[in-house]
């Protein structure tokens, strides 16, 4: 079983840039299925992020979370608050920029060493880890309290993102078979 997508001569740089795009869209829609809560929304963004490193890598993975960023930042209203370029100063932007992390991460680790599910979803959990490092520290540097921080993002929404990652380990080999035609 492949870890990853491999680069072969079948499989060149428009193929690599087909997953990138293809990585990027899903994330977009993604962040279109989201519940409001404060500080940050419960949207499927993770289940994309994670999907994204564990099915193209940490190199495209991450690159198609920085295509992400760049449509933001480009000021498409693309994020789950349709705030454009403004989601980089909100609560969210934590979380935006750890998604890059995130998807490196969980490309990382199963480019060495995650062939079963239960390893993937492993490799999704740690990566999780980084993206609410990320978007936590953020928040606690905007004037959040820990407590805050705790009751109202970590408690109601990291169990819910593992499940995600579970969904995202289940669905890897069958995401890597699609893109390969």
């Amino acid at each position: 079983m492949l870890r990853t997508l491999e680069r072969t001569q079948q499989w060149g740089w428009v193929h690599r840039l087909t997953g990138i795009a293809t990585f990027t869209l899903l994330t977009v829609f993604s962040a279109r299925i989201s519940i409001e809560m404060l500080p940050v929304p419960f949207t499927l963004q993770p289940l994309a992020v994670l999907l994204s490193g564990l099915v193209l890598g940490a190199r495209d993975g991450a690159l198609s979370q920085v295509a992400y960023l760049a449509l933001i930042a480009a000021g498409l209203p693309v994020d789950a608050r349709g705030l454009g370029a403004a989601a980089f100063a909100s609560p969210t932007a934590g979380f935006l920029i750890g998604f890059v992390a995130s998807a490196w991460t969980a490309g990382f680790i199963v480019e060495r060493s995650a062939n079963r599910l239960w390893q993937r979803w492993i490799a999704g959990a740690l990566a999780l880890v980084v993206m609410y490092l990320f978007g936590c520290v953020w928040l606690l540097v905007i004037g959040r309290t820990p407590d805050v921080v705790y009751e109202n993002v970590i408690r109601p929404l990291f169990g819910l993102d593992l499940v995600k990652a579970f969904i995202a380990a289940a669905l890897t080999e069958g995401a890597r078979t699609l893109l390969k035609r």
